[in-house]
């Protein structure tokens, strides 16, 4: 049970302008309730995609990115961690606070603002498709004699689900669920790579490249960089979840969220590696966009993985989903005059997920949905927009070290976001010209 709040005179912090409840944000968090809260943002559905991202970047290049992404995020997320009180006596509590301060109070808005509702909203609809996915899978598996009922109905359920939990006030109301999330994210990637080590390598297995068409096999390759950017997720709730810490001057909040951190990146490693590794290597360039999919014994066991994706995702919906909450309820507030309590909850939050249920219905496609998202919003967020602001708020000295390593992930993500978005966007328009919707 959460203990109750210090006095503020004891954290000596201030607090910025906007609530996330009434009277201010829940500053009495724990450092491990940042790893949780981390690792339910991070480690979400795109780790089962990070194999069929690999059939079409192969071995070298798909370790190699992997590898790069993995310590380019962790320095970019160590870099949003100092930047939350970069300024002596506040607390920039969102993305958009402290893009205002980095690029000034009317641009910052336009910079920030969207690229952090496209992961956090683009998330919400990936999570929405893969929910509905993993519960049919799991009903297919535990009853062979029901009668089946579509895919589009389990998403339904799905998002039924959240019409009741995305009334919970705050992050902290949510700590039990986005504990609940972190643990079975750990449990069903290991399940997934030891399903994959024990089924062995299926016969004929290919390593070379998926035989298509020259552009078509460029799209899919951009699309690929997408969805392991997509895989790093976590940045664009970060100094949200850091806002939950207390923090004095004897003991900032970036330690604790620091420790969190580090803790969350090693869940992390553990999780990303052997699913994309193994998981290649047992179905090769025959792989699902999904690697639960493929697998089908022993039954209980897959059976109990997709249940694990089907929690994990219900608990990461509602990380990634109360930013936005905020955002519309303040928005709300201010412009049309409603007061905070359960009448605007009910409008702004039912309308929300009611928004992504139907976009996740309507487009199906988790791969192609992984690859536009990650590069249209994770990549911005993931990679380069803590590395431009940290040069602006921090200017380190040209030409060295720090200088360099940040400038080389502003390119790296830039690359990313540019090739994969025009990749997961060709290959939804695609996918969709063969698709019979509402199915």
């Amino acid at each position: 049970m959460v203990s109750a709040p210090s006095p503020p005179s004891k954290l000596q912090e201030a607090q910025s302008e906007g609530k996330w409840v009434e009277n201010g944000p829940s500053r009495d968090a724990k450092w491990w309730y940042s790893t949780f809260h981390t690792v339910t943002a991070m480690i979400g559905a795109g780790v089962l995609g990070l194999p069929y991202a690999m059939a079409y970047l192969g071995w070298v290049p798909g370790i190699l990115l992997l590898m790069l992404s993995w310590c380019l995020t962790l320095n970019s997320m160590w870099q949003m961690i100092q930047l939350h009180e970069c300024v002596p006596g506040t607390r920039f509590d969102r993305y958009i606070d402290l893009g205002r301060h980095a690029f000034g109070p009317k641009l910052g808005p336009w910079i920030v603002l969207p690229q952090q509702l496209i992961v956090q909203v683009g998330c919400d609809i990936v999570y929405m498709v893969i929910g509905g996915q993993c519960l049919k899978k799991f009903t297919e598996l535990a009853c062979t004699n029901c009668t089946q009922l579509k895919q589009t109905y389990w998403i339904l359920i799905f998002g039924a689900i959240h019409f009741f939990l995305s009334q919970l006030p705050n992050f902290n109301s949510v700590a039990g669920v986005s504990l609940a999330a972190a643990v079975m994210s750990l449990s069903y990637s290991t399940i997934a790579w030891v399903a994959c080590l024990s089924r062995g390598r299926i016969d004929n297995v290919s390593y070379a490249y998926k035989k298509t068409s020259t552009t078509d096999l460029m799209f899919r390759v951009f699309n690929a960089l997408g969805q392991i950017s997509f895989a790093f997720a976590g940045h664009a709730v970060t100094l949200e979840i850091q806002a939950t810490i207390p923090s004095t001057p004897e003991k900032p909040s970036k330690i604790s969220m620091w420790k969190g951190a580090i803790a969350a990146y090693f869940v992390n490693a553990i999780c990303y590696f052997p699913v994309a590794l193994i998981g290649y290597w047992a179905f090769g360039q025959a792989v699902d966009d999904n690697v639960l999919m493929a697998l089908e014994r022993p039954s209980w066991l897959i059976a109990s993985a997709n249940l694990m994706v089907f929690i994990h995702v219900v608990g990461s919906y509602q990380v990634y989903a109360m930013p936005v909450f905020d955002l519309i309820e303040r928005m709300m507030i201010r412009r049309l005059n409603f007061t905070r309590g359960l009448a605007l909850r009910l409008v702004a939050r039912s309308s929300y997920v009611a928004f992504t249920l139907f976009i996740g219905v309507t487009f199906p496609f988790f791969g192609d949905l992984l690859g536009f998202f990650g590069g249209f919003g994770f990549a911005p967020t993931s990679y380069f927009l803590p590395g431009v602001m940290w040069l602006i708020i921090k200017k380190p000295k040209r030409f060295s070290t720090n200088w360099f390593i940040n400038w080389a992930s502003i390119s790296i993500g830039v690359c990313i976001m540019l090739a994969s978005t025009i990749g997961g966007m060709r290959n939804i328009v695609v996918d969709s010209s063969s698709y019979s919707f509402y199915t």
